[in-house]
């Protein structure tokens, strides 16, 4: 006989309406219900193994951390990238190899660096400790003097920025802004530029493409004293990492 949390746990596949209904009652369930998700995690398609993973970040309950790193394997991207963020979040032991080996993977595919896949598990491997960005000193000092709410660097400093990531060979993927006022913090538009990286070049001609085309957006981005800007970088460590 299926109990009301299996139940529950099928839910999560259903119409939006219904899964997201299933997705609170879970959470309010909270721990107890951690075992009936992990076992119906299988059976699960891609949307309701999604809303599970939300469902793990939101308890909390490490006793998940075994199967978010199968979902490591699972052959859809959004699910490989969403459980490895999951487990960084949640901070799960072990976890560090697994998705270097995602990591790997996304490689041997060659997906590109700036798609959310290779991104996510970039942060995931940061926020874990096992990943340490490079920052070049001016780019790390004028960080210091943004708002501290404020989701990156001044606007105003842009095109050092990105003078200084070149100058230290780190690949700019691209820029976020944001407008930071009384009322809180707002994703605002950039420039409009459609540019995409040849990651068959080598890792110099890399360097120099990113510093161009981020230059050209600067001389287009919204700018303001009340504006942020975050750029999203990576360093030649990122494409050729130890094994």
């Amino acid at each position: 006989m299926t109990s009301p949390i299996e139940t529950l746990v099928q839910q999560l596949d259903g119409k939006a309406d219904e899964s997201s209904d299933a997705r609170a009652e879970l959470i309010w369930i909270g721990a107890d219900a951690i075992p009936a998700i992990i076992n119906g995690l299988p059976s699960l398609g891609g949307f309701g193994q999604l809303t599970a993973i939300e469902v793990f970040e939101e308890v909390g309950d490490p006793r998940c951390g075994p199967a978010l790193i199968d979902l490591l394997n699972s052959d859809n991207p959004t699910v490989r990238e969403w459980a490895a963020m999951a487990l960084a979040s949640l901070e799960i032991d072990g976890a560090v190899e697994p998705l270097r080996r995602v990591h790997r993977a996304c490689l041997e595919r060659a997906t590109p660096p700036d798609w959310t896949e290779p991104s996510g598990i970039r942060w995931a491997l940061t926020e874990l400790g096992a990943r340490t960005p490079v920052v070049p000193p001016l780019t790390a000092r004028l960080r210091t003097t943004a708002a501290d709410n404020a989701p990156g660097w001044p606007s105003t400093h842009f095109t050092e920025i990105i003078n200084d990531l070149a100058d230290h060979a780190q690949v700019i993927l691209y820029s976020q802004f944001w407008r930071v006022d009384a009322d809180g913090t707002y994703g605002i538009s950039g420039p409009a530029l459609d540019w995409e990286l040849d990651w068959t070049a080598s890792w110099e001609h890399l360097v120099e493409e990113s510093r161009t085309w981020s230059l050209l957006e600067a001389s287009e981005a919204p700018a303001g004293d009340d504006i942020f800007v975050a750029p999203t970088w990576i360093d030649r460590t990122d494409l050729h990492p130890e094994r």
